[in-house]
């Protein structure tokens, strides 16, 4: 994604002013650079082709999704993940075939998993023992699932998006014989069949040594215990470059590293190597995506601080609340030098409510101007939420110069759709 100042002073995405975009649709809105979109997904299809192995590629609902989000990823040639109702719901809608869909989750309702069975979706991805005789008591033909794996595997990243060390939510334990207690008993199941196990040791990682690790780890378990699979997938959680500093995965190099892994570990142990999948979300999306927001009041605490406040907040940018996530803002309107540490500070009714803790802005910053936050095109409009009664934020996606709505803003009406009187 392009994102630089033009002649006029004015900050674009992809030769489009995000001026004009912000006074045309309102702010907040999240603006997406469609080209981006698919050149991730081609990048990964590539990479793996290059390798020869036998993949899929199953982008990750969760980072952001809507109709048209689905669609896009039907017509790049990728598979979906999804975690929920919602989300199987929205999928289907979009008319994306249900056989390319895997359905996950820790604690998926009896409701889900029927839902998912009526839907005959692709495969489901067992997380618990209970859950092996729920699918197998709900199905009525043969469903494939696959199990995911706790690899006792610590990732360097975030504690709340570490997923594969030994105490975690997710998956069944290698060490403590849980995995293959899940195995026997799909096997001995009625309707069952083992597709294969799946594993993800958490999000933002950037580079491959964790995944190859865990993929070294899993193979020799399966050889050990003589257990054939048709699929390894290795889930995602690739980084993307938030600010200076960070590195975004590189796919072609950092799949090339993992896919030869894979075929050595494959030699040495006598494996045979079976279809490889991933599931890539943020690295797919979160860099074509910022989200434009209107300066209002400007609050200087002399020798303390200045507070930018701009006219979104938490309720659709959680990540720095949740995680001391970082990010970087640009002025739209004008291209002046950023030469002032500022906070860029929410509307909502919580001291926690900041978008950037030390954001570097011009001095010359004011009430009507026009902030670009970058990189959040991952874990945003997906985490929004209605407090404060905030209605969530707009969406398009540019491409060739045009912007394309594919998610309205809430209107106030439906902040109380549900409401009785």
């Amino acid at each position: 994604m392009v994102i630089e100042y033009n002649n006029n002073g004015e900050l674009t995405m992809g030769g489009t002013s995000l001026k004009t975009v912000a006074q045309s649709f309102g702010t907040p809105t999240i603006v997406y650079d469609e080209t981006q979109i698919r050149t991730q997904m081609r990048r990964f299809h590539e990479a793996f082709k290059k390798s020869g192995l036998n993949y899929n590629i199953s982008y990750a609902s969760k980072a952001f999704t809507c109709l048209q989000m689905v669609k896009l990823v039907q017509e790049e040639g990728l598979e979906l993940d999804v975690v929920s109702e919602g989300e199987l719901y929205t999928t289907l809608e979009a008319g994306f075939d249900p056989q390319h869909i895997h359905f996950h989750g820790n604690n998926k309702t009896k409701h889900e998993i029927q839902y998912a069975l009526e839907s005959k979706v692709g495969y489901i991805v067992i997380d618990s023992l209970e859950e092996i005789d729920l699918i197998d008591r709900y199905a009525s033909d043969v469903v494939n699932v696959v199990i995911r794996l706790n690899p006792g595997v610590e990732a360097h990243t975030h504690e709340f998006i570490q997923t594969g060390q030994e105490d975690s939510k997710f998956g069944l334990s290698i060490k403590h014989g849980l995995a293959i207690e899940g195995v026997r008993k799909v096997k001995n199941s009625k309707r069952l069949n083992l597709k294969g196990v799946h594993f993800h040791v958490g999000s933002q990682i950037e580079g491959t040594e964790a995944m190859i690790e865990t993929a070294r780890l899993v193979i020799q378990w399966l050889k050990e215990n003589d257990i054939e699979v048709e699929l390894i997938n290795l889930g995602g959680g690739f980084s993307i470059k938030y600010v200076e500093g960070d590195v975004s995965f590189p796919i072609e190099d950092g799949i090339a590293e993992i896919t030869e892994a894979i075929i050595s570990i494959a030699k040495e142990t006598g494996f045979p190597i079976p279809e490889i999948g991933i599931e890539p979300g943020r690295s797919i999306v979160g860099e074509a995506g910022i989200t434009l927001y209107e300066v209002g009041t400007i609050k200087t605490i002399p020798n303390v601080n200045k507070y930018v406040s701009i006219d979104g907040g938490m309720s659709d940018h959680i990540r720095t609340s949740l995680y001391d996530a970082q990010y970087e803002a640009l002025l739209v309107n004008r291209n002046d030098q950023a030469d002032e540490t500022v906070t860029i500070a929410g509307k909502l009714c919580e001291s926690g409510d900041i978008i950037i803790k030390d954001a570097k802005l011009p001095s010359t910053v004011k009430r009507g101007d026009y902030l670009a936050i970058l990189s959040t095109g991952a874990y945003h409009y997906s985490m929004a939420s209605n407090y404060n009664q905030m209605q969530k934020p707009s969406v398009f996606f540019l491409k060739d110069g045009k912007a394309r709505e594919v998610i309205k803003r809430q209107s106030l009406r439906q902040l109380i759709i549900n409401d009785t009187k």
